[in-house]
Protein backbone atom coordinates (compact mmCIF):
# COMPACT_ATOMS: atom_id res chain seq x y z
CA UNK A 1 0.00 0.00 0.00
CA UNK A 2 2.80 2.42 0.91
CA UNK A 3 4.37 2.69 -2.55
CA UNK A 4 0.95 2.56 -4.24
CA UNK A 5 -0.47 5.33 -2.03
CA UNK A 6 2.64 7.44 -2.55
CA UNK A 7 2.02 7.24 -6.29
CA UNK A 8 -1.64 8.19 -5.86
CA UNK A 9 -0.70 11.20 -3.72
CA UNK A 10 1.78 12.36 -6.36
CA UNK A 11 -0.90 12.06 -9.04
CA UNK A 12 -3.35 13.96 -6.81
CA UNK A 13 -0.92 16.81 -6.18
CA UNK A 14 0.26 17.13 -9.77
CA UNK A 15 -3.27 17.42 -11.18
CA UNK A 16 -3.86 21.17 -11.38
CA UNK A 17 -7.63 20.64 -11.36
CA UNK A 18 -7.72 18.39 -8.30
CA UNK A 19 -9.31 19.73 -5.10
CA UNK A 20 -5.82 19.82 -3.63
CA UNK A 21 -4.82 22.58 -6.05
CA UNK A 22 -8.19 24.30 -6.54
CA UNK A 23 -9.47 24.23 -2.95
CA UNK A 24 -6.84 23.21 -0.40
CA UNK A 25 -3.69 25.08 -1.44
CA UNK A 26 -3.39 28.88 -1.57
CA UNK A 27 -7.11 29.49 -1.30
CA UNK A 28 -7.87 32.59 0.75
CA UNK A 29 -11.62 31.85 0.68
CA UNK A 30 -10.93 28.54 2.44
CA UNK A 31 -8.93 30.35 5.11
CA UNK A 32 -11.63 32.98 5.57
CA UNK A 33 -14.25 30.26 6.01
CA UNK A 34 -12.68 28.88 9.21
CA UNK A 35 -13.27 32.03 11.22
CA UNK A 36 -16.72 32.69 9.71
CA UNK A 37 -17.87 29.14 10.47
CA UNK A 38 -16.46 29.25 13.98
CA UNK A 39 -18.31 32.51 14.61
CA UNK A 40 -21.44 30.94 13.14
CA UNK A 41 -21.22 27.88 15.39
CA UNK A 42 -20.89 30.14 18.44
CA UNK A 43 -24.07 31.88 17.28
CA UNK A 44 -25.87 28.52 16.93
CA UNK A 45 -24.85 27.63 20.48
CA UNK A 46 -26.03 30.99 21.81
CA UNK A 47 -29.33 30.81 19.88
CA UNK A 48 -30.07 27.36 21.34
CA UNK A 49 -29.08 28.47 24.83
CA UNK A 50 -31.31 31.57 24.69
CA UNK A 51 -34.19 29.74 22.93
CA UNK A 52 -33.90 31.84 19.75
CA UNK A 53 -33.15 28.82 17.54
CA UNK A 54 -36.07 28.14 15.20
CA UNK A 55 -38.11 25.01 14.51
CA UNK A 56 -36.88 24.77 10.93
CA UNK A 57 -33.47 24.83 9.25
CA UNK A 58 -34.38 27.84 7.10
CA UNK A 59 -33.54 31.15 8.68
CA UNK A 60 -31.48 29.72 11.54
CA UNK A 61 -27.86 30.44 12.35
CA UNK A 62 -27.21 26.77 11.48
CA UNK A 63 -28.28 27.54 7.90
CA UNK A 64 -25.62 30.28 7.75
CA UNK A 65 -22.96 27.84 9.00
CA UNK A 66 -23.89 25.23 6.40
CA UNK A 67 -24.05 27.85 3.63
CA UNK A 68 -20.48 28.88 4.48
CA UNK A 69 -19.44 25.23 4.31
CA UNK A 70 -21.18 24.43 1.01
CA UNK A 71 -19.66 27.55 -0.54
CA UNK A 72 -16.34 25.72 -0.27
CA UNK A 73 -17.75 23.70 -3.19
CA UNK A 74 -16.21 20.44 -4.37
CA UNK A 75 -15.59 18.42 -1.20
CA UNK A 76 -18.53 20.05 0.61
CA UNK A 77 -21.21 20.15 -2.05
CA UNK A 78 -24.43 18.91 -0.51
CA UNK A 79 -23.18 19.32 3.08
CA UNK A 80 -26.35 21.17 4.07
CA UNK A 81 -28.83 18.54 2.78
CA UNK A 82 -28.74 16.29 5.88
CA UNK A 83 -29.73 19.31 8.01
CA UNK A 84 -32.82 20.30 6.01
CA UNK A 85 -35.93 19.77 8.13
CA UNK A 86 -37.96 16.90 6.72
CA UNK A 87 -41.33 17.29 8.49
CA UNK A 88 -42.85 14.01 7.31
CA UNK A 89 -39.93 12.04 8.70
CA UNK A 90 -39.30 14.41 11.61
CA UNK A 91 -35.57 14.42 10.87
CA UNK A 92 -33.09 15.62 11.84
CA UNK A 93 -34.87 15.74 15.17
CA UNK A 94 -33.14 18.88 16.52
CA UNK A 95 -35.81 21.43 15.60
CA UNK A 96 -39.08 20.43 17.30
CA UNK A 97 -37.60 18.28 20.08
CA UNK A 98 -36.28 20.74 22.67
CA UNK A 99 -34.22 18.15 24.57
CA UNK A 100 -32.45 17.09 21.36
CA UNK A 101 -31.93 20.72 20.38
CA UNK A 102 -30.26 21.47 23.70
CA UNK A 103 -28.16 18.29 23.45
CA UNK A 104 -26.98 19.38 19.99
CA UNK A 105 -26.09 22.85 21.28
CA UNK A 106 -24.16 21.43 24.22
CA UNK A 107 -22.39 18.99 21.91
CA UNK A 108 -21.23 21.88 19.68
CA UNK A 109 -20.14 23.92 22.70
CA UNK A 110 -18.14 21.04 24.17
CA UNK A 111 -16.52 20.35 20.79
CA UNK A 112 -15.59 23.95 20.07
CA UNK A 113 -13.94 24.16 23.49
CA UNK A 114 -12.23 20.74 23.26
CA UNK A 115 -8.44 20.75 23.62
CA UNK A 116 -7.66 17.30 22.20
CA UNK A 117 -9.06 14.52 20.05
CA UNK A 118 -10.01 12.33 23.02
CA UNK A 119 -12.44 15.00 24.21
CA UNK A 120 -14.01 15.35 20.76
CA UNK A 121 -14.37 11.58 20.28
CA UNK A 122 -15.96 11.33 23.72
CA UNK A 123 -18.51 14.00 22.77
CA UNK A 124 -19.28 12.17 19.51
CA UNK A 125 -19.85 8.94 21.43
CA UNK A 126 -22.16 10.73 23.89
CA UNK A 127 -24.14 12.26 21.01
CA UNK A 128 -24.36 8.89 19.25
CA UNK A 129 -25.70 7.29 22.45
CA UNK A 130 -28.68 9.69 22.39
CA UNK A 131 -29.79 8.19 19.02
CA UNK A 132 -31.20 11.48 17.74
CA UNK A 133 -32.96 10.65 14.49
CA UNK A 134 -31.18 11.95 11.41
CA UNK A 135 -28.25 13.50 13.27
CA UNK A 136 -25.32 11.44 12.00
CA UNK A 137 -21.73 11.98 10.88
CA UNK A 138 -22.72 14.74 8.45
CA UNK A 139 -21.99 16.88 11.53
CA UNK A 140 -18.31 16.02 10.97
CA UNK A 141 -18.21 18.60 8.18
CA UNK A 142 -18.94 21.26 10.82
CA UNK A 143 -16.42 19.80 13.27
CA UNK A 144 -13.74 19.81 10.56
CA UNK A 145 -13.83 23.62 10.44
CA UNK A 146 -13.44 23.75 14.23
CA UNK A 147 -10.61 21.17 14.44
CA UNK A 148 -9.15 20.59 10.94
CA UNK A 149 -6.19 18.54 12.18
CA UNK A 150 -8.37 16.20 14.26
CA UNK A 151 -11.70 15.68 12.46
CA UNK A 152 -11.86 14.81 8.75
CA UNK A 153 -15.00 15.81 6.81
CA UNK A 154 -17.39 13.07 5.74
CA UNK A 155 -19.81 12.51 2.85
CA UNK A 156 -20.81 9.88 0.27
CA UNK A 157 -17.94 10.59 -2.11
CA UNK A 158 -15.36 10.45 0.69
CA UNK A 159 -16.63 7.11 2.02
CA UNK A 160 -16.75 5.71 -1.52
CA UNK A 161 -13.14 6.76 -2.02
CA UNK A 162 -12.20 5.25 1.33
CA UNK A 163 -13.83 1.91 0.49
CA UNK A 164 -12.23 1.82 -2.95
CA UNK A 165 -8.75 2.71 -1.71
CA UNK A 166 -8.73 0.45 1.34
CA UNK A 167 -10.89 -2.37 -0.10
CA UNK A 168 -13.45 -1.84 2.65
CA UNK A 169 -17.26 -1.75 2.94
CA UNK A 170 -17.91 1.02 5.43
CA UNK A 171 -21.40 2.59 5.35
CA UNK A 172 -22.69 6.13 5.48
CA UNK A 173 -24.82 7.38 8.36
CA UNK A 174 -23.22 5.65 11.32
CA UNK A 175 -21.09 7.46 13.89
CA UNK A 176 -19.38 4.18 14.85
CA UNK A 177 -18.38 3.61 11.20
CA UNK A 178 -17.19 7.21 10.96
CA UNK A 179 -14.94 6.82 13.99
CA UNK A 180 -13.37 3.68 12.48
CA UNK A 181 -12.78 5.51 9.20
CA UNK A 182 -11.36 8.47 11.12
CA UNK A 183 -8.79 6.23 12.82
CA UNK A 184 -7.50 5.03 9.44
CA UNK A 185 -7.47 8.55 7.98
CA UNK A 186 -5.60 9.93 11.01
CA UNK A 187 -3.04 7.11 10.75
CA UNK A 188 -2.53 7.77 7.03
CA UNK A 189 -2.41 11.50 7.65
CA UNK A 190 0.38 11.10 10.17
CA UNK A 191 2.37 8.94 7.75
CA UNK A 192 1.95 11.27 4.78
CA UNK A 193 1.63 14.71 6.39
CA UNK A 194 4.93 15.79 4.83
CA UNK A 195 3.51 15.09 1.36
CA UNK A 196 0.05 16.47 2.17
CA UNK A 197 -0.71 18.33 5.41
CA UNK A 198 -1.54 17.84 9.06
CA UNK A 199 -4.90 19.37 8.04
CA UNK A 200 -7.11 16.35 7.29
CA UNK A 201 -8.82 18.26 4.47
CA UNK A 202 -5.98 17.37 2.11
CA UNK A 203 -6.38 13.60 2.62
CA UNK A 204 -10.20 13.88 2.61
CA UNK A 205 -9.86 15.66 -0.74
CA UNK A 206 -7.83 12.72 -2.03
CA UNK A 207 -10.58 10.30 -0.99
CA UNK A 208 -13.17 12.61 -2.55
CA UNK A 209 -11.30 12.55 -5.89
CA UNK A 210 -11.13 8.76 -5.79
CA UNK A 211 -14.78 8.46 -4.73
CA UNK A 212 -15.97 10.60 -7.63
CA UNK A 213 -13.63 8.72 -10.00
CA UNK A 214 -11.81 11.90 -10.93
CA UNK A 215 -8.66 10.18 -9.75
CA UNK A 216 -8.25 6.67 -11.16
CA UNK A 217 -6.29 4.04 -9.26
CA UNK A 218 -5.88 1.72 -12.21
CA UNK A 219 -5.51 1.92 -15.96
CA UNK A 220 -8.58 3.34 -17.64
CA UNK A 221 -8.37 0.92 -20.58
CA UNK A 222 -10.12 -1.61 -18.33
CA UNK A 223 -13.16 0.62 -18.00
CA UNK A 224 -16.41 -0.45 -19.65
CA UNK A 225 -17.95 1.78 -22.29
CA UNK A 226 -20.54 3.01 -19.78
CA UNK A 227 -17.86 3.75 -17.18
CA UNK A 228 -15.70 5.49 -19.76
CA UNK A 229 -18.60 7.71 -20.86
CA UNK A 230 -19.36 8.59 -17.25
CA UNK A 231 -15.70 9.41 -16.63
CA UNK A 232 -15.55 11.66 -19.69
CA UNK A 233 -18.61 13.56 -18.44
CA UNK A 234 -17.00 13.96 -15.02
CA UNK A 235 -13.80 15.28 -16.59
CA UNK A 236 -15.75 17.73 -18.77
CA UNK A 237 -17.71 18.94 -15.73
CA UNK A 238 -14.45 19.42 -13.87
CA UNK A 239 -13.01 21.47 -16.77
CA UNK A 240 -16.19 23.56 -16.87
CA UNK A 241 -16.13 24.15 -13.09
CA UNK A 242 -12.50 25.21 -13.34
CA UNK A 243 -13.30 27.67 -16.16
CA UNK A 244 -16.14 29.20 -14.12
CA UNK A 245 -13.91 29.44 -11.05
CA UNK A 246 -11.15 31.11 -13.08
CA UNK A 247 -13.64 33.61 -14.52
CA UNK A 248 -14.87 34.39 -10.98
CA UNK A 249 -11.30 34.93 -9.82
CA UNK A 250 -10.61 37.32 -12.70
CA UNK A 251 -13.74 39.31 -11.91
CA UNK A 252 -12.79 39.46 -8.23
CA UNK A 253 -9.29 40.66 -9.18
CA UNK A 254 -10.78 43.33 -11.46
CA UNK A 255 -12.94 44.78 -8.68
CA UNK A 256 -10.01 44.74 -6.25
CA UNK A 257 -7.85 46.60 -8.75
CA UNK A 258 -10.52 49.29 -9.33
CA UNK A 259 -10.76 49.84 -5.56
CA UNK A 260 -6.99 50.01 -5.14
CA UNK A 261 -6.71 52.40 -8.09
CA UNK A 262 -9.42 54.76 -6.79
CA UNK A 263 -8.00 54.85 -3.26
CA UNK A 264 -4.49 55.48 -4.56
CA UNK A 265 -5.74 58.27 -6.84
CA UNK A 266 -7.52 59.92 -3.89
CA UNK A 267 -4.23 60.05 -1.98
CA UNK A 268 -4.71 57.19 0.45
CA UNK A 269 -2.38 54.33 1.29
CA UNK A 270 -4.06 51.19 -0.02
CA UNK A 271 -3.50 47.49 0.46
CA UNK A 272 -5.08 44.26 -0.80
CA UNK A 273 -5.80 41.13 1.25
CA UNK A 274 -2.64 39.38 2.41
CA UNK A 275 -3.12 36.50 -0.03
CA UNK A 276 -3.88 38.79 -2.98
CA UNK A 277 -0.99 41.27 -2.99
CA UNK A 278 0.95 39.51 -5.71
CA UNK A 279 -2.04 39.54 -8.07
CA UNK A 280 -2.67 41.73 -11.08
CA UNK A 281 -5.47 42.67 -13.41
CA UNK A 282 -5.14 43.56 -17.07
CA UNK A 283 -1.33 43.61 -16.63
CA UNK A 284 -1.60 46.07 -13.72
CA UNK A 285 0.15 44.59 -10.70
CA UNK A 286 -1.34 45.34 -7.30
CA UNK A 287 2.15 45.82 -5.84
CA UNK A 288 2.70 48.96 -7.94
CA UNK A 289 0.01 50.91 -6.08
CA UNK A 290 -0.32 48.93 -2.85
CA UNK A 291 1.61 49.20 0.42
CA UNK A 292 4.46 46.72 0.71
CA UNK A 293 3.66 45.96 4.37
CA UNK A 294 0.51 46.00 6.42
CA UNK A 295 0.34 49.03 8.79
CA UNK A 296 0.81 48.27 12.47
CA UNK A 297 -2.68 47.95 13.94
CA UNK A 298 -2.94 47.21 17.66
CA UNK A 299 -5.31 44.27 17.46
CA UNK A 300 -5.49 40.78 18.91
CA UNK A 301 -3.62 38.32 16.72
CA UNK A 302 -6.71 36.37 15.62
CA UNK A 303 -8.63 39.55 14.77
CA UNK A 304 -5.61 41.03 12.96
CA UNK A 305 -5.31 37.89 10.81
CA UNK A 306 -8.97 38.27 9.85
CA UNK A 307 -8.60 41.99 9.09
CA UNK A 308 -5.62 41.25 6.85
CA UNK A 309 -7.95 39.09 4.74
CA UNK A 310 -10.30 42.00 3.97
CA UNK A 311 -10.12 42.47 0.21
CA UNK A 312 -9.11 46.17 0.13
CA UNK A 313 -8.33 48.69 2.86
CA UNK A 314 -7.69 52.43 2.53
CA UNK A 315 -5.58 54.22 5.16
CA UNK A 316 -5.01 57.90 5.78
CA UNK A 317 -1.64 58.60 4.15
CA UNK A 318 1.32 57.58 6.30
CA UNK A 319 -0.85 56.29 9.17
CA UNK A 320 -2.59 53.14 10.38
CA UNK A 321 -5.95 54.95 10.39
CA UNK A 322 -8.45 52.94 8.34
CA UNK A 323 -10.71 55.25 6.34
CA UNK A 324 -12.54 52.69 4.18
CA UNK A 325 -12.78 48.91 3.92
CA UNK A 326 -14.14 46.84 1.04
CA UNK A 327 -15.20 43.18 0.84
CA UNK A 328 -15.70 41.84 -2.69
CA UNK A 329 -18.23 39.01 -2.53
CA UNK A 330 -18.45 37.34 -5.93
CA UNK A 331 -19.78 33.93 -4.91
CA UNK A 332 -19.01 33.52 -1.22
CA UNK A 333 -21.22 34.24 1.77
CA UNK A 334 -22.15 37.91 2.04
CA UNK A 335 -22.77 37.45 5.74
CA UNK A 336 -19.23 36.17 6.32
CA UNK A 337 -17.95 39.35 4.59
CA UNK A 338 -20.14 41.40 6.94
CA UNK A 339 -18.59 39.58 9.92
CA UNK A 340 -15.06 40.48 8.79
CA UNK A 341 -16.00 44.13 8.37
CA UNK A 342 -17.76 44.03 11.73
CA UNK A 343 -14.60 42.63 13.37
CA UNK A 344 -12.66 45.56 11.95
CA UNK A 345 -15.21 48.15 13.05
CA UNK A 346 -15.55 46.77 16.59
CA UNK A 347 -11.79 46.48 17.00
CA UNK A 348 -10.94 49.98 15.79
CA UNK A 349 -13.88 51.63 17.52
CA UNK A 350 -13.12 55.03 15.96
CA UNK A 351 -16.30 55.24 13.84
CA UNK A 352 -14.45 57.11 11.08
CA UNK A 353 -14.20 54.25 8.65
CA UNK A 354 -16.87 53.46 6.06
CA UNK A 355 -17.49 49.81 5.26
CA UNK A 356 -18.51 48.57 1.84
CA UNK A 357 -19.69 45.29 0.38
CA UNK A 358 -18.93 45.06 -3.35
CA UNK A 359 -21.25 42.60 -5.06
CA UNK A 360 -22.39 41.43 -8.51
CA UNK A 361 -25.57 43.12 -9.66
CA UNK A 362 -27.47 39.82 -9.52
CA UNK A 363 -26.71 39.49 -5.78
CA UNK A 364 -28.23 42.84 -4.80
CA UNK A 365 -31.31 41.19 -3.24
CA UNK A 366 -29.04 38.93 -1.19
CA UNK A 367 -27.00 41.84 0.18
CA UNK A 368 -30.17 43.81 1.02
CA UNK A 369 -31.51 40.79 2.94
CA UNK A 370 -28.27 40.38 4.90
CA UNK A 371 -27.94 44.09 5.72
CA UNK A 372 -31.57 44.04 6.88
CA UNK A 373 -30.79 41.57 9.67
CA UNK A 374 -31.80 43.14 13.02
CA UNK A 375 -28.34 42.48 14.47
CA UNK A 376 -26.76 44.48 11.62
CA UNK A 377 -29.32 47.32 11.51
CA UNK A 378 -29.07 47.83 15.27
CA UNK A 379 -25.29 48.18 15.12
CA UNK A 380 -23.39 51.39 14.59
CA UNK A 381 -21.56 50.28 11.46
CA UNK A 382 -21.71 52.56 8.42
CA UNK A 383 -22.14 49.66 6.00
CA UNK A 384 -23.06 50.31 2.37
CA UNK A 385 -22.85 48.30 -0.82
CA UNK A 386 -21.59 48.90 -4.35
CA UNK A 387 -22.61 46.95 -7.44
CA UNK A 388 -19.93 45.65 -9.82
CA UNK A 389 -21.36 47.46 -12.84
CA UNK A 390 -21.24 50.86 -11.09
CA UNK A 391 -17.68 50.35 -9.88
CA UNK A 392 -16.49 49.30 -13.33
CA UNK A 393 -18.35 52.07 -15.17
CA UNK A 394 -17.37 54.96 -12.89
CA UNK A 395 -13.87 53.99 -11.75
CA UNK A 396 -12.02 56.49 -13.96
CA UNK A 397 -14.44 59.33 -13.16
CA UNK A 398 -14.07 58.73 -9.42
CA UNK A 399 -10.29 58.84 -9.80
CA UNK A 400 -10.45 62.05 -11.80
CA UNK A 401 -13.05 64.08 -9.92
CA UNK A 402 -12.84 62.76 -6.37
CA UNK A 403 -11.22 64.73 -3.54
CA UNK A 404 -11.58 62.18 -0.73
CA UNK A 405 -13.28 58.93 0.20
CA UNK A 406 -16.72 60.55 0.30
CA UNK A 407 -16.79 60.39 -3.52
CA UNK A 408 -17.66 56.69 -3.13
CA UNK A 409 -21.09 57.77 -1.85
CA UNK A 410 -21.91 58.65 -5.47
CA UNK A 411 -22.10 54.96 -6.36
CA UNK A 412 -22.72 53.39 -2.96
CA UNK A 413 -26.19 52.24 -1.90
CA UNK A 414 -27.71 51.84 1.53
CA UNK A 415 -30.49 49.71 2.97
CA UNK A 416 -33.34 51.70 4.44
Amino acid sequence: MSEHLQSIISQYKSDQESVYNTWFINNEERLKAFRSIRRGVLQVIDDIRTKRFGNDFKGTSLEFVLNCITEQKQVFEGASHPFYWKPKLRIPDIYENQANKIAFGQFLENCINAKNEQQIVREIEKLDALKIKGLGPAVASILYFLHPTLIPPFNTAIINGFNYLFKDKKKLGSWSEYLKIREVIMDMNRKYCNELSSDTGAFAGLLFEIGTQKLLLGKDEYLSETERTRLEKLIEKRHKDKRVETADDHLHDEMQYHLLKIGHSLGYDVIAASNDRSKSWNNNKFTFISLADFPKLTLEKEVLNTVKLIDVLWFTKGTANVIAAFEVEKSTSIYSGILRLNDLSCSLNNKEEVLYLVVPDNREKDVIMQLSRPSIKQGNMQMKYICFSDLRQHCDALCKFGDNHSIMQKIARTVA
